[in-house]
């Protein structure tokens, strides 16, 4: 009888086909990921302070409206109408069929005061906005830096078409990890 303990065996190094495999799969399953789901952006602009600042980085969801409807509240991403390889990210304000206004800064939607803890007091700004009710598959957006926001106010309502992802997840700089809400 052997009383020594069993030394196990070394064992064999991966070969390098499988190596290769794994950063075959890594590379498509991230190329899917970032075609279809999301896709990291960029914020140019001041426009949205405080929730987002200029330079941060965020991941839009570019498969949750082919199930979702874009709702009053989400932040967007959308091309520029007016030069269709820009993109802009502004907060929907009012969705198709929806009635609104602007008197001196406050928005009205429906008939109703637009309750906007989003956009701090010295954000606001007074200008005022003519009645208008949105068209089918229109929507009106706005920044939340009220004061220097380039929005509907300025080029109208925003196509579907034209929008193509939803903020979700602010990843850089790390400090300032948060969900977009």
């Amino acid at each position: 009888m052997n009383d020594l303990p069993s030394i196990p065996e070394p064992r064999p190094a991966r070969p390098i086909g499988l190596w290769v495999r794994d950063l075959v799969f890594s590379i498509a399953a991230s190329i899917i990921i970032i075609t279809f789901l999301y896709q990291p952006v960029k914020v140019e602009g001041t426009s949205m302070l405080p929730r987002l600042e200029d330079q941060d980085r965020l991941f839009i969801n570019k498969y949750v409206y082919n199930f979702e409807n874009i709702e009053r509240g989400d932040v967007i991403v959308f091309n520029y109408p007016r030069d269709p390889e820009k993109s802009y990210i502004k907060r929907v304000i009012a969705v198709p069929g929806d009635t609104i206004w602007i008197d001196e800064g406050h928005v009205y939607v429906n008939g109703a005061a637009l309750k906007e803890p989003y956009v701090p007091k010295r954000y606001r700004d007074n200008r005022s906005m003519a009645s208008m009710t949105l068209p089918s598959d229109q929507y009106f957006v706005m920044g939340d830096h009220r004061s220097i926001s380039s929005d509907s106010r300025e080029f109208g309502p925003v196509a579907r078409h034209f929008i193509y992802g939803k903020a979700e997840l602010v990843y850089w700089p790390y400090d300032q990890f948060k969900l977009v809400r």
